[in-house]
Formats: structure tokens, sequence, C-alpha cells
């Protein structure tokens, strides 16, 4: 029994003609139109990753995560029944909107529904960017990650490390509980920021080529208020990335390079080294609301040396460089 990647993202929103402009236009991801009151985007060979239903609220309407078989939805069913979670199977006019065999679905402990999915569908023709780029770094690895504020992460990290399944990656105390979650070689698929808020912080997407970010950051630098980070570089997955305000008010992370780990060998550790070695200025706060604080930080990880392993000690990078050779 396992969750093996993310799926997918929902989205309310009545703010249909903003989304479709951020996301093909800046993110460069295939539009298409679901009858007038949603719009659908795609990112690979998958019908789709991400679904804007026109409906108020702005906010996170549904996460979809992947698993291996169809006995999994049975096993997980079984477990969260236990657990005395409500679990629904999910019709079949419901698979047909997310494009997927079965599904089923229930909530996590903060009410965001969580959908657990077979055998998502294959579009019959090809991946057509909304802007020139080369693609995503999807696959085995999913459509990328998804972080959540949560209120009480003694509360949350329970339902979703020994419920669901999800591996701790690593996680910092202070000044407040932040987790990160491997399904697959992707450093995290999903975290939670014990920011004491409820809601979505961001999810990310990653670019095949480092020039397709660089691009999309001078882009979103021509939008008035659309930069929410500048261009900087994480220290726990070393994802050079830029942060851009979403038309519902979280965030987008738009990155590449991520790192690549073997979750049959991880260790989960507490960082302390804070969020980025360089860059991901908090254009959104104010000096006094955490923005020096989150800058100090840096700066204090750069005074003592600390950077990204040499490209040998990057999975995904070395054999993107040497991959060919070997």
């Amino acid at each position: 029994m396992a969750i093996t990647a993310l799926g997918y993202l929902g989205i309310r929103s009545s703010k249909l003609d903003d989304w479709g402009d951020f996301a093909s236009k800046l993110l460069g991801m295939q539009m298409l139109d679901r009858g007038g009151k949603a719009l659908a985007f795609r990112m690979d060979d998958r019908q789709q990753r991400l679904l804007v239903s026109d409906e108020r609220g702005d906010t996170l309407a549904f996460i979809g995560w992947e698993v291996e078989s169809r006995r999994d939805l049975e096993d997980y069913s079984k477990k969260l029944d236990a657990a005395g979670l409500e679990v629904r199977i999910g019709s079949s006019a419901l698979c047909d909107r997310r494009f997927v065999s079965e599904l089923i679905w229930f909530e996590d402990p903060m009410g965001n529904r969580v959908e657990l999915v077979y055998k998502p569908m294959i579009a019959n023709d090809p991946f057509v960017p909304g802007r020139p780029i080369e693609g995503f770094n999807t696959g085995p690895l999913g459509m990328g990650h998804a972080v959540l504020h949560v209120k009480d992460v003694s509360v949350m990290l329970p339902f979703y490390r020994d419920l669901l399944g999800f591996q701790v990656t690593d996680y910092g105390l202070s000044p407040y509980g932040i987790y990160f979650f491997h399904v697959n070689e992707r450093h995290h698929s999903f975290a939670m920021v014990g920011s004491g808020k409820q809601g979505f912080h961001h999810f990310m997407v990653e670019f095949k080529n480092l020039d397709d970010v660089g691009q999309g950051y001078d882009l979103a630098q021509l939008d008035e208020g659309r930069l929410a980070y500048t261009l900087g570089r994480h220290t726990n997955d070393y994802m050079t990335s830029f942060y851009a305000n979403s038309p519902s008010g979280f965030f987008v992370e738009n990155g590449w390079g991520g790192r690549v780990i073997d979750p049959k060998t991880w260790e989960p550790h507490e960082t302390f080294d804070g969020p980025s070695f360089w860059g991901h200025e908090r254009l959104y706060l104010a000096e006094e609301d955490g923005r020096k604080r989150l800058r100090d930080m840096r700066l204090d990880a750069a005074a003592r040396g600390k950077r990204s392993p040499a490209v040998a000690d990057c999975p995904w990078l070395y054999s993107k460089v040497f991959g060919s050779s070997q």
C-alpha cells in the first residue's frame, strides 16, 4: 500500500480569465476549457494536472495523490475507516471529471479534501505549452509539490505520516514547525508549515530547463505585484526558483534542478540553516513581519560557507550531465 506521486490539484476561483493568463502565459501550462465553468491545464501527457473551477473562495479545492494499484484504494479505505474517518468512493462522473479510473476521497484534520486515485488517463495528443518551454519535470516524480499552512503540526503530522504513509524528508522546529515529506525520489512532494494559519501556501512546478525559469522570471517582473519571492536557491532540496503571486493569493514556485533522493536509504533529520542559500527575498513581507529575519538567516548561512553539494552529489543533475556516458 503506497502513495506514489502528487497527481493533480484543484483550485476554487471566480477569476478564470486571470488563471488562464497566469497558468498558460507565465507557467507555460496548456490550457483547456472545461465547458465555461472550469479551466484545466496540462503539463505533460496526462489529461489534466490543474483544475480551476468557477467557485468562490480562491483556495485549494482538493489534492489528488496517485496510488500504485486498485487494491491500495481498498486498503487505504479500511485503514482510514478504522481510524474513524469518513471515506467516500468517487462516482463514475467524478472519476470522469478527474480523468482517472477510480478514486476515494476524505478530509484531513484541517478540512482539506484529499483524493487518492488509481490509473490517471493519458492524453492522445501531445502536450502543447502555453509559452515556449522545454517542458516540466514530472513522470514518476509527479506534478511537483504542494505546501499547506496548518494551525497545529502535531495534529497533521500523524495523519500524513502514520495514516497515509508519507515519509519525512527533513524538518525545522524554529521559529515554527515545518515538515517536508517524500512519496518518491523527489525531495518533497508535500510540506506543512506550522504558521498557525489554515490554507494553501504554494504549489511548485519544476521546469526541465533553467532558462525557462529565468524567462518566466522576466515575465513575472513585467506584471506589477506578480513577484512574491525573488530568484533564489533552497537549502534542503537545492531548487533554484522564484515564487509568483497567483490570482488566488497563494504562491506558485517556479523551479529547476530539484534534489533527487533514495527513499530506501534516506534518514529524516532536522535542518538549521534557514530556507535558502541566497535570494528568495520575500517581497510580500514587511521587515518587521519576518522579511529581515529570513534575510539574516541566509546571510548567516552564507557567512558560514553553506552551499549545495558539487554536481556529482546531486543525483538528478549528475545524471543529466553524465548520464549519456554511463
